[in-house]
């Protein structure tokens, strides 16, 4: 009968994928984003024009923001319409 040792390790063992409770990495700060100073998407632009009007608080949504500005400001508006 074998054990199983270190040396013997599969290099499977070290796969990030494999990994039961991988670290978060969802949560990044927009600040952090390669692409923050690209013009805000289509879709943030949807959201972020919906949840302003909900929220009333019209003054929220600009065209020209940058995907990062308009992150933040959904997560602030999000957070205002949750309580």
């Amino acid at each position: 009968m074998t054990s199983h040792t270190d040396e013997h390790a599969s290099p499977l063992d070290d796969n990030p994928k494999r990994d039961p409770n991988p670290p978060d990495n969802t949560q990044k700060d927009p600040a952090d984003w390669v692409s923050g100073d690209d013009p805000m998407t289509g879709a943030q632009t949807s959201y972020l024009k919906t949840l302003s009007e909900q929220t009333q608080r019209p003054e929220d949504f600009a065209e020209d923001l940058s995907k990062a500005e308009a992150s933040k400001r959904i997560d602030a508006l999000k957070a205002d319409l949750a309580g």
